[in-house]
């Protein structure tokens, strides 16, 4: 990829280091899996579909390899505008990575959806050597893996291979950064030792309180629902902090969007019940992400059809 800093670190040949694009229908485990490989929460989770919004990048890193994963959206046939940016993201990607895996989780049939994905990958991105991954074995009994590993051996072709793994229980987890790792070209670290990855602090803070809001509601809101980072405080720190050389805390006021009236009502809850429990959700993987105590505030509008409108989408990052 091009868009990456200046490389850092190991320069030995025996080091190898490249980018990895995991594509998959929506909810296929592609972030849960990013956050495995990592060892640490750089992409949000949901039972819900289309969760991710943007291109995360998660830093693996081993003695013998660095690994830049980027997590996308889930590719999809778009019904919206919002729909149709967030799959020029995915193919945007395509062609700038050094591996695509394609994850097809083990208790699905390989159906309609994956052939679409599979199709786009190799029409945008001819050249780039794809991976089968076979994801949430845990689910399943042996023989349902063997049985989806050879259909989506068959599926993808000869050329490719294909792994079983599962993020939950960490069961291959390993032996697919290795696998990743002996497919790239020997060379440097793109990023210092220790840095999990490169997304703001904004755009985090945003994601883990969209994941919050989205555990729970109707399957039409988390496309309907956006967040944004409206301000960041510092607080100063009191005598004990400074004696402690611990940071004073942290003011966060972010802004919910939805499309309806009756959309801002699911995300507020009776009495605004529901709305303090995903504040208080967020505030703890913040402060997680952080290291630092913060105060948390929220407040919900309605943005009439902003998935449609070009300059709404704008105004909320798309």
């Amino acid at each position: 990829m091009t868009d990456t800093p200046e490389n850092i670190g190991p320069a030995d040949t025996d080091f190898r280091s490249g980018f990895v694009c995991f594509v998959g229908r929506p909810n296929t485990g592609k972030s849960t899996l990013t956050n495995a490989l990592v060892g640490s929460k750089v992409a949000i989770t949901s039972s819900r579909p289309q969760t991710t919004r943007s291109t995360i990048r998660g830093i693996v890193n081993r003695p013998n390899c660095q690994l830049v994963l980027v997590d996308t959206p889930g590719l999809h046939r778009p019904r919206t505008l919002l729909g149709q940016r967030l799959n020029d993201l995915v193919r945007d990607t395509y062609s700038e990575v050094d591996i695509i895996c394609l994850t097809i989780p083990a208790d699905e049939k390989i159906g309609p959806g994956d052939k679409y994905i599979l199709d786009q990958v190799r029409h945008m991105a001819p050249r780039t050597p794809l991976l089968g991954v076979v994801t949430k074995i845990d689910k399943v009994g042996r023989d349902k893996v063997a049985e989806q590993l050879l259909a989506v051996s068959k599926f993808l072709g000869e050329n490719s291979d294909v792994i079983p793994v599962s993020a939950a229980s960490g069961e291959q987890v390993e032996d697919l950064v290795q696998l990743l790792a002996s497919k790239m070209q020997p060379g440097p670290a793109f990023y210092p030792d220790g840095e999990v990855t490169d997304t703001d602090d904004d755009t985090m803070m945003a994601e883990l309180i969209r994941e919050a809001a989205l555990e729970g509601v109707r399957d039409e809101l988390p496309h309907s629902l956006a967040v944004v980072i409206e301000e960041v405080i510092e607080r100063e720190q009191t005598e004990a902090q400074v004696k402690a050389d611990k940071p004073g805390m942290l003011d966060v006021h972010a802004l919910l969007y939805v499309e309806r009236p009756s959309q801002k009502a699911i995300i507020i809850g009776k009495g605004g019940s529901r709305l303090k429990s995903v504040g208080t959700e967020a505030r703890t993987e913040i402060e997680k992400l952080l290291g630092r105590k913060v105060y948390l505030s929220l407040h919900v509008k309605v943005a009439k059809d902003w998935q449609r409108d070009p300059k709404q989408l704008g105004r909320l990052g798309f």
